[in-house]
Formats: C-alpha cells, structure tokens, sequence
C-alpha cells in the first residue's frame, strides 16, 4: 500500500515571475478555505525564471509558428461547443487567422494578438477578467512555445526543479495550466509513488501543439501515479479539450484522468486559487492528505 502523504508539491503555470514563498502561501489558503487540513508540509515548485534566461528563447520563427498553431488550435476547438451568441465572435477570429498565412513573425504575432483579442469578446469570456487584451494572453501562451520548443533544454531544466521537490518521498501533485504538462513529463521520469495528481485547467489534450508533442508518447498515465484527477472551469480560455481520459491511456494499473468541470463565480478564473477553493477539488485533496 502506498504510504499516505502529508506533502503538497504545487506546479505552476503560465504567468510572470514568481515569489515562491507567497505564492505557496496563497495556493494553501485558497485550499484550506474550504477543508480542516492542518500541518502540511507545501513545496512551490517556482521555474518562472528559466524564461528569463539565456538560451530559453530558441528559433524565433519555431516559436512564431507553435504560437499559430497554439492560437489556431484554440480558436478551432473553441468552435466546436460554440454557442450560437459566440459563432459570430469566432468566426472574426477565423477570418483574422487566416490573414496570418503570409505575415513576417513581427506581422504574424501582432495579428494573432489581435486574435485573442476577439476571442475574449465571446460571451463567458467577456465578464471573465482574465487578461486584459490578447497580447496579454499571447506573452502566457509563448511560454508553452518555449518549453515544448525544447531550446536550450530549458524544459530539462523546468522538470528537474519538479524531481528535486519530490525528492522527499510521497507527496500529492497539484499542477496548474502549463505546470500541468511539466509535471506530467517530470512523472514519467520518476519512480517514486505519487499517491493522487491533481491538474487545473490543463492543456494537456489541445491536439496539435501540445498533444502530439508530448514525451513519451503515446501520451499515458505515468506509472507512478494511483489516482489522477483533472479539473476544468468552463470559463478557462485555456481548456480547450478538458476531458483528458478521452486522449490519454492507462497505465499498467489501469489508471486514468477522471475530468470534472467547475464553474467559478466571478473574474479570473483560470488562476490557481480559484480551483483550489473550489471544494470539489479541495475535497480530493484533503481525503489523499488525511
């Protein structure tokens, strides 16, 4: 049987540079809002500044296509639950995309800002407050670029910040948004049990640009994992494919994501905190803790 755990590992994920230590603060108080956990020992797995450094940034013209595809991707699959208030909004952002084929890089990420731009008129996005403009949204999204880029191994680097956190022994996995396909990866690569993962707004199913460029592939529980729970709000630009099972095998214990949709009240509700005071979630966690 699996040693239960008193360890939270929390992963992060797209955004500026961190402050590990009120960031760890914060991700816990928005958990224990809504349960009675007490002494648990949190690790913040911080790698905000591996963007920052030299060699992260590989082939600007790499990155300007994965951001089109990323961009593309998301639109697209937007459109397929589209309700009928959104179809107008969405094929503005089509017909934008299009005009993207022929653009020098320069051209090519103003217009896909443009994009998201429209894109976050949709309806439930509108009163969603999450970012301010596309161009907000697309400096996140170019993270992404950047880590399955794989320039300078600085998505090597990333995963080792995770296997050091976890060196300690069991512990529950929290990632968020691209701290979700970090995790996932680092998971792969590590032989110790984790008793319960838990990812929030997770892009590791967008077909194109994440999906297909996942290692190892074919995508897979790790081996490690007993349980994994996936959480999406309906609201999060971010989660285009919530519903990981549908894309991800089982490992050889027959593990698989079992996804679950939230609804948050009120502005941003693709950050962290939000999800982790949802109780749903909150309760997964604490019964893994106890």
């Amino acid at each position: 049987m699996t040693e239960v755990p008193r360890r939270l590992v929390f992963v992060h994920g797209i955004g500026g540079i961190r402050d590990a230590e009120a960031e760890a603060a914060s991700w816990s108080a928005a958990l224990t809002r809504n349960t009675d956990l007490t002494s648990i020992q949190v690790t913040f797995v911080d790698y905000s500044k591996e963007f920052h450094v030299d060699g992260a940034q590989g082939d600007p013209a790499i990155e300007t296509e994965l951001l089109q595809e990323l961009v593309a991707e998301l639109v697209a699959e937007l459109e397929e639950n589209a309700s009928t208030s959104s179809e107008r909004v969405l094929a503005d952002a089509r017909m934008q995309l299009t005009a993207t084929a022929d653009q020098g890089p320069g051209e090519v990420v103003r217009r896909l800002a443009n994009v998201l731009t429209t894109v976050l008129a949709m309806p439930g996005l509108r009163s969603a407050g999450q970012w301010a403009s596309g161009r907000s949204v697309l400096g996140h999204l170019a993270q992404v670029a950047i880590y399955l880029g794989r320039a300078g191994e600085v998505d090597a680097r990333i995963r080792a910040r995770v296997h050091d956190a976890l060196t300690a022994g069991p512990a529950v996995v929290v990632a968020h948004s691209l701290g979700s396909v970090v995790a996932y990866e680092a998971l792969h690569e590590h032989s110790g049990p984790i008793p319960l993962l838990v990812t929030l707004g997770s892009p590791l199913a967008m077909s194109a640009v994440v999906w297909h460029r996942l290692t190892p592939r074919p995508p897979r529980t790790p081996e490690c994992v007993d349980r994994w729970q996936n959480f999406w709000d309906c609201d999060d630009i971010v989660v285009a494919r919530p519903r990981l099972e549908r894309r991800f095998l089982p490992n050889t214990n027959g593990v698989i994501p079992v996804s679950r949709q939230i609804d948050s009240v009120g502005l941003w509700t693709h950050t962290a905190t939000k999800y982790l005071a949802q109780p749903l979630v909150a309760a997964q966690i604490a019964d893994a803790l106890r």
